[in-house]
């Protein structure tokens, strides 16, 4: 399987290849030898291992973990080959950041990076936002048995809303939308006045909430509203449930307000950005109101889907409004979205779960379900939020003590943290929106590497190979 997934990889190598040789920016040959090492490493895992008859539910979590770190592995190999990034580290750390949809980089110069680098950092967060495993569910027939295990290993969120009754057809439905949206998009910011390189870059970045940007400023180099108000409508939509995309598109239009977990989601965008608002208005940080609007919902939305790009840099705003921001590290977008943290309808679920327990003390013999949707919602799903609530917290808090062990004063330490397990990206002090992780300790980076990855597959998927029973026969 990993072996299948690497020669998927490798034939991905070929869109920056052409754009090597389209600009003549001497990544060719580091280019090309990757994509020949990769297909070939490929080739030889698919073609000369046995395959079992079909794949169990702990062979699915195995298989999507592993090959997540065979593909930030082989995929920094054009980093490394091209001198760009001759450290191992580093590369490994940009290359994961970038399929985790991080977004945190080492990066201190952007602007000088070749293009067909940019292009392929670019191009590794929209593969990874939807999930490649997903895509290869979609694509290749190998997967036919057993796909289920991985798309249940895969796919963000508490609950895997399937379209069809068939994983393949649900894998190909959701990244039909996914590519349709990408196209919109990349047309929009063409509008906007961007060329196509930077269109289809920031569109892949946007519509997996990843944030690599091709400039040092992110998104503040922009300065036309218009392509502004565009990026913040696609995070926006990057952060919704992509079943929800694909009813509306369906012409259920009403499909987004009959779903407790959207509203949720639109409630928690605009309580953020009235407080981020209020808090730069009253403080004088912009010059216009308009301005004020603009980048307080740019922020809100960029940091609560777990993108990460900026406008501003948020550590001159008013303490609150810092705070806010490192709160919504903690919260994500829905589930089935491309965005990372808790997800909205876990915090959701928690809520609700939590006024439940609260009026089962008024009434001691009362039943009182917890309901989404007008649903009942089962005592297993609950547990396994409650569970997973506690592993977040845990690993979040056991994080700070080491990054703070590696010598990070304490901002710096409770950010990076959060925003490389959330795959938010930038954060506070040194890692700040504009800083880098650059100067982050070697043993910290692969800590924070591991973290990026246990987050984006939703810690069980990883912190299940590390418990006795899963290696039992």
């Amino acid at each position: 399987m990993i072996g299948a997934f690497l020669c998927f990889l490798a034939l991905s190598m070929i869109f920056p290849l052409l754009v090597s040789l389209y600009y003549q920016d001497n990544t060719t040959i580091a280019f090309a030898i990757s994509l020949s090492v990769t297909i070939l490493s490929g080739l030889l895992l698919w073609k000369f291992t046995p395959a079992g008859d079909q794949i169990r539910i702990r062979d699915g979590f195995a298989i999507v973990t592993f090959s997540w770190i065979f593909m930030a592995a082989f995929g920094s190999l054009p980093f490394l080959i091209s001198g760009e990034i001759p450290s191992v580290t580093d590369a490994f750390f940009e290359t994961m950041s970038g399929f985790t949809t991080t977004g945190a980089t080492i990066l201190e110069d952007i602007e000088v990076v070749p293009r067909a680098l940019l292009f392929w950092r670019s191009l590794i967060q929209w593969l990874g936002g939807m999930g490649i495993i997903v895509l290869s569910v979609a694509v290749l027939p190998l997967l036919g048995v057993g796909g289920m295990q991985l798309f249940r290993a895969e796919v963000p969120g508490p609950t895997k809303d399937k379209l069809s009754p068939r994983v393949r057809d649900t894998a190909k439905i959701l990244w039909g939308v996914y590519v349709l949206i990408s196209a919109v998009e990349t047309v929009l910011l063409m509008i906007g006045g961007l060329n196509l390189y930077d269109a289809l870059c920031h569109t892949f970045t946007t519509m997996a909430t990843g944030g690599f940007a091709n400039y040092n400023a992110s998104i503040g180099h922009f300065q036309n509203p218009f392509v502004q108000y565009v990026f913040i409508v696609f995070m926006f939509m990057a952060g919704v449930n992509f079943s929800l995309h694909f009813r509306m598109l369906k012409g259920d239009l009403r499909t987004c307000w009959r779903d407790s977990e959207f509203l949720f989601y639109v409630t928690l965008l605009l309580i953020g950005t009235l407080v981020l608002g209020l808090a730069t208005g009253f403080s004088s940080t912009f010059s216009t109101t308009g301005e004020t609007i603009r980048h307080s919902l740019f922020q809100s939305v960029s940091i609560m889907t777990t993108t990460g790009y900026v406008t501003a840099d948020y550590e001159t705003w008013p303490y609150v409004a810092q705070a806010l921001i490192f709160l919504f590290m903690f919260v994500g977008g829905c589930a089935g979205s491309t965005g990372g943290s808790i997800k909205v309808v876990r915090l959701l679920l928690l809520l609700k779960a939590t006024i439940s327990e609260i009026k089962k003390l008024i009434h001691p013999h009362g039943v009182i379900p917890v309901r989404i949707g007008g649903k009942p919602v089962s005592r297993d799903i609950i547990s396994n939020i409650l569970g997973f609530f506690f592993l977040y917290i845990l690993i979040f808090y056991v994080g700070f003590l080491v990054m703070s062990a590696l010598g990070l004063d304490m901002r710096s330490a409770l950010s990076s943290v959060a925003a490389t397990l959330g795959n938010v990206g930038p954060g506070f002090g040194v890692i700040g929106p504009t800083h880098t992780y650059a100067t982050i300790p070697a043993a910290g980076k692969w800590f924070l590497t591991f973290l990026m990855l246990t987050g984006r597959l939703e810690i069980f998927t990883v912190i299940i190979l590390f418990s006795r029973s899963f290696w039992k026969v």
